[in-house]
C-alpha cells in the first residue's frame, strides 16, 4: 500500500496486555497510523516500552498536557473499563480522537456522557469492534443481512477462558467481569447477524467455590429480539478456553469457530450446513488490531464518521447494563424498543499481514490475563 502523505499520531493509553500484545504491534502493519506516545503509571514500562518503540512516554498526570501538546492526533484507550470514561471524554473535549476499547465504559450513564462530549467536539470516536474489519465476520454479518441464510431464528454461542484472579479483570466487579468483557462479542455478533436490538434480557449466574472472583464468574445470557427471534450466549472466567456460536435460519445452519479471538496464525472459520450439503469457509489470518487502527485512520484523514461510533457502544451498554440488573434481581429485563442507524458494511474487511505479537513471557510489567 502507498503512504498517505499524513498519518495519525496515536498515543497509547495504559501499557497492558492487550496493548503490548496486540495493539502496539499492530499498528505497524497500517500505512496510515505511527505510535507517538505512551501514557503509563508504570516507570518500568514507560522506560522499556518507549524505548522499544522510540516513543515517547507520560506519565497519567501528565495526560491533560499531552491532549494539548500537539504530538498527537488520537489515542487508544485501553484501561480498565471502569476508567474509560475520564479519558475518553478529556480526549474528545480536547479535540482529540479515540478509539475506545470495548465494552465503552462501566455503565450507560458514562456511556452517553462520552457520546456527548463527541458530539460537542466533533472529534470522531470508535469503538474498538475489531471484527467488524474481520474478512470472516464481515462476510457472515452482511450474508446474513442479505438472507443468504433464510430468516434467521435462533443463536447460541460459549466464549470461556480461564482467567487468573490476580488479573485486574478479577476483581473489579461486574463491569470488569465475563460479560462485558467476554459477552461484548457474542451480544455484537447477534446484534449484528439479526441486523436488530433486544427488547428482553434475562441472565443467571453462579460462582465456582475455589475461584475468589467479586463476581459471577459464569453466566448465561437469554435475549428475545423483534421478529420472535431468539439468542442465546454463556461466558465464564472460569472454564477451559471455548468460543463458537451456532446461527439457525429457514435455509441454513452456521456453525462458527473459532470466530471471535485473534493471533497470527489464527483465521476465522465458519461451517455452513444445507439441505444440500456442508461447505467450509475458512479465512487467513489478519492484524485485527492493524485492520481497525487502519480503518479508524482512514476516517479521520477523509473526514468520515466510523460505523462502529459512539452509538453501536451504546446499544450495547444498554443489554450489558440489563444483564446486570437481571443478575441481581432474577427478573426478566425489557429494553426500550431501538434501532441502530448503521450496520457492518462489506467494504469494512480488511486484509493487513499478522503482526509478530510477543508472549506472556515477554511482555512488560503484566499480570498475565491467563491462570
Amino acid at each position: 500500500m502507498p503512504s498517505p502523505e499524513k498519518k495519525i499520531r496515536y498515543a497509547v493509553v495504559a501499557g497492558g496486555q492487550i496493548s503490548q500484545q496486540a495493539f502496539m504491534p499492530g499498528i505497524k502493519q497500517t500505512n496510515n497510523s505511527e505510535l507517538a506516545a505512551l501514557v503509563t503509571g508504570d516507570p518500568v514500562k514507560a522506560d522499556k516500552l518507549a524505548k522499544l518503540y522510540g516513543i515517547k512516554p507520560w506519565s497519567y498526570e501528565q495526560y491533560d498536557e499531552l491532549l494539548k501538546s500537539g504530538e498527537i492526533d488520537a489515542v487508544y484507550v485501553a484501561t480498565p473499563n471502569f476508567r474509560h470514561a475520564p479519558f475518553a471524554v478529556a480526549a474528545l473535549e480536547a479535540g482529540i480522537h479515540v478509539l475506545l476499547e470495548k465494552p465503552m465504559a462501566s455503565s450507560v450513564e458514562e456511556a452517553e456522557q462520552i457520546l456527548a462530549a463527541q458530539k460537542k467536539s466533533g472529534a470522531k470516536l470508535m469503538i474498538a469492534y475489531r471484527l467488524h474489519h474481520e474478512p470472516g465476520n464481515v462476510e457472515l454479518f452482511t450474508r446474513a443481512r442479505n438472507g443468504d441464510f433464510g430468516d434467521l431464528r435462533s443463536f447460541s454461542s460459549t466464549f470461556a477462558q480461564n482467567v487468573a484472579e490476580e488479573n485486574s479483570r478479577g476483581h473489579n466487579g461486574y463491569w470488569g467481569g465475563p460479560v462485558p468483557d467476554m459477552g461484548a462479542y457474542p451480544l455484537n455478533a447477534v446484534r449484528n447477524l439479526f441486523g436488530s436490538e433486544p427488547v428482553a434480557v434475562h441472565a443467571v449466574g453462579t460462582k465456582a467455590k475455589d475461584r475468589g472472583f467479586n463476581f459471577h464468574d459464569t453466566v448465561a445470557v437469554t435475549l428475545l429480539f423483534p421478529q420472535e427471534r431468539t439468542a442465546q450466549f454463556t461466558v465464564s472466567y472460569a472454564t477451559a478456553s471455548a468460543e463458537n456460536f451456532t446461527l439457525v435460519g429457514t435455509k441454513a445452519t452456521v456453525e462458527a469457530s473459532p470466530c471471535y479471538m485473534f493471533a497470527p496464525s489464527m483465521g476465522i472459520a465458519y461451517r455452513e450446513i444445507t439441505d444440500e450439503g456442508e461447505k467450509e469457509h475458512v479465512f487467513e489470518p489478519v492484524d485485527q488490531f492493524g485492520n481497525e487502527t487502519q480503518y479508524f485512520s482512514d476516517c479521520i484523514l477523509n473526514d468520515r464518521d466510523p460505523e462502529a461510533n459512539g452509538e453501536e457502544g451504546l446499544m450495547d451498554m444498554r443489554v450489558l447494563a440489563a444483564v446486570e440488573r437481571s443478575l441481581e434481581t432474577g427478573e426478566t429485563i425489557t429494553l426500550p424498543a431501538a434501532s441502530r442507524s448503521r450496520r457492518v458494511e462489506a467494504d469494512q474487511a480488511l486484509h493487513l499481514d499478522p503482526a509478530e505479537q510477543p508472549s506472556e513471557d515477554e511482555m512488560i510489567s503484566i499480570i498475565p490475563q491467563s491462570k
